[in-house]
């Protein structure tokens, strides 16, 4: 019996069995995992959305991959090496099979690449291979990538899903990966099924199969764990749904480091918030620790960088601001911003903080309302749909904002966020910042081939930007899985990958 028709066959003995009223065994069960946001393509050169990457991680297998120090090192690589920077070297393993029996060489990998190149290709994703020169194989089983120029940083966008040659437009709805799973069914806006790949390279998934819900309303998501007809959410319920879900002995919570990073932007053109103490004052003036507590219900740690906490490059010796309104006020006296009234109630300024709709984000700029009051800074609340916010805050019609950065991996983020040359729209400088120094520093430590070195300058960056507060850092988020207590094998990495899924398994 083919692969194909055996997946026909189980699935129909599944319907069947449900049909006639016999309840399938729980050893045959696949896990029921629950989605915000329906995927909306397979094909893991496309489709870019959180939900379509989550299931490419699984249906797929890559060269590389994100460890939990955020280097990319070997996954499905044997070898994978440079001697330049300029060149970079992989080897994969013989005997990978694609979910169609073939097994997986060079020529695969080629393939998966060079659509990059190929102008007839649409994709997203295509702006991040611009620099490759070539793309060449040197035996059944090697390929190497050719930069225009070294790039110490390129690794990161060879994170993608092999593809088998002659890949098309099918594969949106039909993919054929190498990962420990492969596609039974794809009904868009309602399910997704994976059943396990016999023949995958590592060995065969822990669990019968994987059942991914769409589920859009986080209530309904909740409750569904509560029943039983969903047994996993991952990072899709709010702070306060999962602490009400914690007293139910029937759901078990796993949590770990996520790399999400949460800040107030501002926009150093306003003639306020030009001036350093000004914002130094904003700074003082916010209680991160009371955010992080009631808001966030402690799901949170403090942030002081862009760069996640548990990456290489991190800088932990940074100006840190521990909430002092007297401090925060003296600071605003320096700045010519003296209380008008004493006492009273008139303010020393003010400003307009714009946000989005979400309740979360309403919430948190009604506290940092609050605190700024208690420094004599008046604010203007001002919530507004996702696509209206970032609009604003893009055309620089903003003096304050609250926004996110999801998923960093890379110090080279600091570059994006912070070089004068990265406004919009060329990059995320949506506050205007500029520091003649740390263009300079951005400049070498992109640059530079030698870690250590890389490493020593993105720290001196990130002790500059810390003490110039282009951004508050207000927390970096907690990855929260909540289950049904009787699965096993639930692992969160600082990406909060869906890789750990293969090892999910139902208890006894």
């Amino acid at each position: 019996m083919t692969g194909a028709r055996r997946v026909v066959f189980v699935l129909t003995l599944l319907s069947a069995a449900a049909a006639c009223g016999r309840e399938v065994p729980v050893a045959e069960r696949p896990i029921v995992v629950a989605l915000a946001n329906s995927p909306t393509n397979l094909d893991p050169g496309v489709g870019i959305d959180e939900s379509s990457q989550k299931l490419h991680q699984l249906l797929f297998r890559s060269l590389v991959k994100i460890d939990a120090d955020l280097r990319v090192v070997p996954d499905l690589a044997t070898r994978f090496e440079t001697t330049d920077f300029q060149t970079y070297v992989a080897d994969i393993p013989p005997g990978v099979r694609f979910h169609d029996g073939r097994e997986m060489t060079a020529d695969d990998v080629l393939y998966t690449f060079r659509r990059f190149l190929d102008p007839k290709f649409t994709s997203p994703r295509k702006g991040a291979y611009s620099s490759l020169a070539a793309i060449e194989s040197s035996g059944r089983y090697t390929v190497s990538f050719t930069l225009k120029a070294p790039s110490a940083t390129f690794p990161i966008n060879l994170i993608m899903g092999i593809v088998p040659v002659g890949t098309g437009p099918e594969a949106s709805r039909s993919p054929i990966g190498a990962g420990p799973y492969r596609l039974a069914e794809f009904v868009p806006d309602g399910h997704v099924t994976l059943t396990p790949f016999a023949d995958a390279y590592g060995g065969a998934p822990a669990n019968p199969g994987l059942l991914f819900k769409v589920v859009p309303d986080e209530t309904m998501r909740g409750l569904e764990l509560r029943k039983g007809s969903v047994d996993l959410v991952v990072n899709d319920l709010s702070p306060d749904l999962v602490h009400s879900l914690q007293r139910d002995r029937a759901l078990a919570v796993t949590t770990g480091p996520g790399t999400d990073y949460a800040y107030i932007g501002m926009n150093l053109r306003d003639p306020l918030l030009a001036d350093v103490r000004v914002r130094q004052a904003i700074a003082y003036a916010v209680d991160h620790d009371a955010i992080i507590q009631h808001l966030r219900r402690g799901l949170a740690r403090r942030a002081t960088s862009v760069v996640p906490s548990m990456s290489w490059a991190y800088e932990p010796d940074v100006m840190q601001f521990e909430r002092d309104p007297a401090r925060a006020r003296a600071l605003l006296d320096e700045a010519g911003l003296r209380d008008p009234d004493g006492d009273g109630p008139a303010p020393r300024l003010r400003l307009t903080l714009k946000t989005s709709t979400a309740e979360a984000y309403r919430l948190q700029a009604a506290v940092l309302q609050q605190q700024l009051a208690e420094a004599g800074i008046a604010l203007d609340v001002r919530s507004y749909e996702f696509a209206t916010l970032m609009s604003d805050v893009v055309r620089g019609n903003v003096q304050l904002y609250t926004l996110q950065y999801v998923g960093v991996t890379d110090p080279d983020m600091l570059r994006r966020a912070f070089h004068s040359e990265q406004v919009p729209p060329s990059g995320f400088n949506r506050g205007y910042y500029k520091n003649a120094e740390v263009d300079a520093l951005l400049a070498e430590a992109g640059a530079s081939l030698d870690e250590a070195r890389r490493r020593a300058l993105y720290g001196r960056i990130q002790r500059i930007v810390a003490a110039d507060a282009p951004y508050i850092s207000l927390w970096a988020k907690t990855n929260v899985a909540v289950a049904r207590a009787d699965l096993q094998g639930i692992t969160l990495s600082p990406i909060a990958d869906f890789t750990f899924l293969r090892h999910v398994r139902r208890a006894g």
